[in-house]
């Protein structure tokens, strides 16, 4: 081989490596522009914080459903593909409790309070999007998940949290409509209609991105197939500007699993629709377990108590109500965080774990 022919391809090899580098600049160049806000609000003793990320890389709902996952690891494997291009990450996804409602102060503001439950403590990522073809929005994710619980620690965890768009569990946009995802003990719902799949997450970024109300919420459900990812069942409670709150669920007593919306309060890890079937002293197989109950009677005891009069210190206290410790045999206990959703003012005030002196307000205009 000449001198002349090595030239050429040790130049070929160069131009090469330079398009590939290039390419994943300039695919990655948003992506860095994301990491760079991520910043950590808290410096709690136990190592589990919470952090904010504003996500400036342009992402794509659509491309995610329309990449045909038939089972969880398939999803994951969109999400990577879809926040991280090109690079190796594992990421899981979670299992939820929780407990939710919603309430109207004195002054006409509209809340929707919020607990999210898991046995396993984490930290949490605030994080918000502005999609060029959707509303702003900001919402929670839960780091543990992404294996990224000290979020800055290294660029490894920072890129961990570029997944952050699609694994969000709760959260509000700036049209006022907020969403959270509760888990339940029934078979996963799997719809198999010939619709476009709809993982759990994705569904809380599809409202968040494109619904301005309760009903534009449903409508855009309807539109898919349900995939409940993680191998549990789950629904939702989805409430707007105008006080209009309802619990999204697929009935666990028919075949088809078909959705069913009922107008809520409140919400906990039991089905709304059948709330005469649960009985708070016992465990009710697949419509929930009596805790639940019991949870979800006791945050309505404190907005009854108080109707007429309630403020956002009592839909607090509602929050406090229901808020569980930790119990290492049950995984809808240890609440994680709490936040008080304005869907009034578009605004989200959150405390990590049962902190309750120690919260955090969010506002999406800001």
């Amino acid at each position: 081989m000449t001198k002349k022919v090595i030239s050429r391809i040790l130049i070929g090899l160069l131009a090469l490596f330079l398009i590939v580098c290039i390419g994943f600049g300039t695919l990655y160049f948003t992506r860095f522009q994301s990491i760079a806000t991520l910043e950590k609000i808290t410096d709690n003793e136990d190592g589990y914080d919470l952090y904010t990320m504003t996500v400036k890389y342009d992402y794509s709902i659509d491309d995610i459903i329309n990449s045909g996952y038939t089972d969880t690891q398939g999803f994951v494997d969109a999400v990577i593909k879809e926040s991280l291009p090109l690079l190796p990450v594992s990421i899981k996804v979670p299992s939820y409790g929780c407990s939710a409602f919603r309430t109207t102060t004195t002054d006409g503001n509209v809340l929707m309070g919020r607990n999210y439950d898991f046995k396993l403590d984490t930290s949490a990522l605030m994080v918000v999007c502005e999609p060029k073809d959707g509303y702003k929005s900001i919402s929670f994710a839960a780091l543990d998940n992404v294996g990224a619980d000290q979020a800055t620690a290294s660029l490894k965890t920072k890129m961990a949290c570029l997944t952050a768009p699609f694994i969000g569990l709760d959260g509000i946009n700036e049209k006022g409509v907020s969403v959270a995802v509760l888990t339940l003990p029934s078979e996963p719902t799997m719809h198999d209609t010939g619709k476009p799949k709809l993982a759990t997450s994705l569904l809380i970024r599809l409202v968040l991105d494109r619904a301005a109300s309760t009903e534009e919420a449903l409508e855009l459900i309807r539109q898919y197939d349900i995939f409940s990812s993680n191998g549990r069942d789950y629904h939702f409670i989805i409430s707007d500007a105008s006080g209009n709150s309802v619990a999204v669920e697929f009935d666990c007593e028919s075949e088809g699993r078909e959705m069913v919306v009922t107008p809520t309060q409140a919400i906990t890890n039991f089905f709304i629709m059948y709330t005469d079937k649960v009985d708070p002293e016992q465990d009710n197989g697949m419509y929930g377990k009596g805790t639940a109950k019991k949870r979800y009677t006791a945050m309505l005891d404190v907005l009854e108590a108080n109707e007429g009069a309630i403020d956002r210190a009592v839909a607090w206290e509602a929050l406090k109500a229901a808020a569980q410790e930790p119990n290492p045999e049950d995984i809808t206990s240890n609440t994680q965080w709490s936040i008080m959703f304005d869907n009034t003012d578009c605004t989200a005030e959150f405390t990590l774990r049962r902190h309750w002196g120690k919260s955090f307000l969010f506002a999406i205009s800001d």
